[in-house]
């Protein structure tokens, strides 16, 4: 869950290098966190004169048959999907929300600091935003029109709607091709990584790098990461660092597939994908100790993400809960 500070002041502190200054009482500056760094590719070629060139932009097909290409994978700063804007009027700002994720997400704002302000409707307060720009969703104005006001609003916010409810009876095939088989590493409440409510009803599947990763259940692809390259069992340096696509299904739920190999999703957000669909390949990227898919299904509880349990179907239409040690067989969505 990512957090966003906004703070506006009669003489405004930013919490980082940006200071905007608007000619009124009221100044806006809107301080973001550092966030961790995805991986682009930066290209070195030597041309025909033997001159050397960098560039982000892979050259052209025709150019990158007669030239040697070194590639190497570069960190940039990851993109911020859901902000605070500020609009209306100086003295009595509204403000709104930007959505960028393919799916509803929930917002809570609030005060941090209150002088002479006050909101209408009255802060904190929760809101579930859709993909896009919200309406002005709240005011600021100050209590005593006379005085000096300053205030700072901070925001956290959710994947999902607050309301949604897993379908328990919903099928999930096995996440991969019909003509493999792979055993079950980590279950339910495994010790290793399956210890929070994020991720307690997570199965790892035990996949080499590069295996097919095929979609468990339908839906939209809500958002996905395909840039980071490294693994590693730091967790503090690499909990944020798996590739991974997030699939919105129609009862609200969340199904996370983590873990995926750099630049080889085969989908893109708003995509719709049904079941068994090939959405990605297994890797070995974020907090790993060795190549495996990370599979789990996610509601938002109380500004949370929460894992819920499901169960798995064969080929014969039985289900069963994941257990560790088990193999599964895919499924044959044609039959």
């Amino acid at each position: 869950m990512m957090t966003f500070k906004c703070e506006l002041y009669s003489v405004i502190r930013a919490a980082m290098t940006m200071r905007i200054l608007l000619n009124s009482l009221v100044l806006l500056c809107l301080c973001l966190l550092s966030l961790p760094g995805e991986a682009k590719k930066l290209y070195k070629y030597q041309d025909e004169t033997g001159g050397w060139h960098y560039t982000d932009k892979l050259p052209t097909a025709e150019k990158s048959k007669e030239i040697k290409l070194e590639v190497r994978q570069l960190k940039v700063a990851t993109k911020q999907r859901v902000s605070l804007k500020q609009v209306g009027e100086k003295r009595q700002p509204e403000f709104v929300i930007r959505n960028d994720y393919f799916g509803p997400v929930e917002v809570e704002v609030a005060f941090s600091e209150q002088d002479n302000v006050q909101a209408k409707p009255a802060l904190p307060r929760k809101f579930v935003v859709q993909p896009g720009v919200s309406k002005p969703l709240f005011g600021l104005g100050a209590i005593d029109e006379f005085q000096g006001w300053r205030y700072a609003l901070s925001y956290r916010y959710s994947l999902g709607e607050p309301t949604a409810r897993h379908n328990t009876q919903a099928i999930y095939i096995p996440p991969f091709a019909s003509y493999k088989k792979f055993q079950i590493s980590q279950a339910f409440n495994g010790p290793f990584s399956h210890t929070d409510e994020q991720n307690k009803y997570a199965v790892d599947l035990a996949m080499p790098e590069g295996s097919e990763v095929h979609a468990a259940r339908a839906g939209v692809v809500m958002s996905l990461e395909n840039d980071y390259f490294k693994g590693g069992i730091d967790k503090q340096a690499y909990k944020e660092r798996a590739n991974s696509i997030t699939i919105l299904h129609d009862d609200g739920s969340m199904a996370v597939y983590a873990h995926l190999q750099v630049d080889r999703a085969q989908v893109y957000a708003g995509m719709r994908i049904g079941v068994g669909q090939l959405i990605a390949y297994s890797g070995n990227t974020g907090f790993s100790s060795g190549p495996h898919l990370h599979f789990a299904v996610q509601v938002n509880q109380g500004m949370s993400l929460v894992s819920v349990p499901f169960k798995f179907s064969d080929n014969q239409g039985k289900l069963s809960q994941p257990k560790a040690g088990q193999w599964l067989s895919g499924f044959d969505v044609s039959q």
